[in-house]
């Protein structure tokens, strides 16, 4: 065994740019919540098309699935994404 598998600690994947990349979005179902962080991520992607957007309500419609791939472009690109969905107090979580 090598050392690095004693230890436990692996290093995340690689990822190549540019690529399709996924981005689900959960937030507190609203009128304007699909919309809201739909906008936000076309600030740094440009348009996404229908057919890249998948909306999930939850079993009692408190809450909204919102999952968007988009074609990356490198990581900035991303924490870009990731901090202005931090900025939008509806939404709870982002994968």
């Amino acid at each position: 065994m090598s050392s690095d598998e004693n230890t436990g600690d692996q290093e995340a994947p690689k990822i190549e740019f540019p690529c399709l990349y996924p981005i689900k979005i959960i937030g507190v179902a609203s009128p304007d919540f699909q919309d809201e962080v739909i906008c936000s991520v076309e600030k740094f992607t440009g348009k996404i098309s229908a057919e890249l957007i998948e909306i999930n309500p939850s079993k009692n419609n408190n809450y909204v699935s919102v999952r968007l791939t988009i074609a990356a472009t490198g990581i900035e690109q991303l924490d870009s994404i990731f901090t202005e969905l931090k900025t939008n107090p509806n939404v709870k979580m982002v994968l």
